[in-house]
């Protein structure tokens, strides 16, 4: 097990470790890892303003190769700032994503009582996909899991897992929460899937998500759904939790293959 998801040495270039590794493709990320790279660097060019929403277009599969990561704001504004983010090397743009930055201000106001999952009573368990295409060390061995007992125990289907990623981003340096959580943002599909990898590929070229609130602590919970439908596409829906309650939403639409046809 390496010691974070990337390695640098200049902040702008990344080397993927063993621990970005996705399930599909040996030598291909999981995209989790990398779109929190991508809101590391638009947190860092708007730091006054909170990140609330970021959507990433997958154009290629992401390699296990080093790759760079540039942020430039698109409509700088005193209430809504936009801005987009590159993922690439000198030849080729793997993800473009978008990020909305709003103002912070103290007020006091109301909200929507919601009673999210409980951490306490879930039971420990492993990633719901317990094997890999490849074989390989990849993701699934750097996150820790626990599911909630009124939902699937990662069988597939309708489930409510809590996760927890076992080392940080970057070695040197603690992840802001946003990025803390993309891990999991992006892992809905493999939580919640109807078919098993040997029969069925359920890729996402895209993930959207939606922060109403920045998530607090380490262990965040996913209670997700995947629609599968006989054309060939789908939608992961996730609802997004912290120990305190709901923080937000992830959404991933899905292309649906046989495996047979990689």
């Amino acid at each position: 097990m390496n010691d974070a998801f990337f390695t640098t040495s200049d902040g702008e270039w990344f080397t993927p470790t063993d621990c970005s590794r996705g399930p599909w493709d040996a030598a291909a990320c999981h995209a989790g890892p990398p779109t929190a790279l991508m809101v590391r660097a638009t947190e860092r060019l708007v730091p006054d303003q909170r990140l609330a929403r970021v959507a990433v277009d997958l154009m290629r599969p992401i390699p296990m190769a080093p790759f760079r990561v540039a942020a430039e704001v698109r409509r700088a504004g005193r209430s809504v700032t936009l801005t987009e983010i590159w993922l690439g090397d000198a030849d080729t743009v793997y993800a473009v994503a978008r990020g909305m930055h709003l103002r912070r201000a103290e007020i006091e106001v109301p909200t929507a009582p919601v009673q999210g999952p409980d951490l306490a009573a879930a039971t420990q368990g492993t990633f719901p996909i317990r094997s890999t295409v490849h074989g390989l060390p990849a993701i699934v061995d750097a996150i820790e899991v626990r599911y909630d007992p009124r939902a699937s125990q990662g069988d597939g289907g309708h489930t409510i897992v809590w996760m927890r990623t076992k080392v940080p981003l970057l070695a040197d340096e603690e992840p802001s929460p946003f990025q803390r959580i993309c891990p999991l943002a992006d892992s809905g599909n493999g939580i919640s899937y109807n078919d098993y990898l040997n029969r069925v590929l359920f890729v996402n070229p895209d993930l959207h998500v939606s922060l109403h609130r920045d998530p607090v602590g380490e262990w965040f919970c996913s209670d997700v759904v995947s629609h599968w439908h006989g054309d060939g596409t789908g939608m992961a829906d996730a609802s997004l939790f912290d120990v305190h309650g709901p923080v937000g939403r992830a959404v991933q639409h899905l292309l649906l293959m046989p495996a047979s046809s990689q």
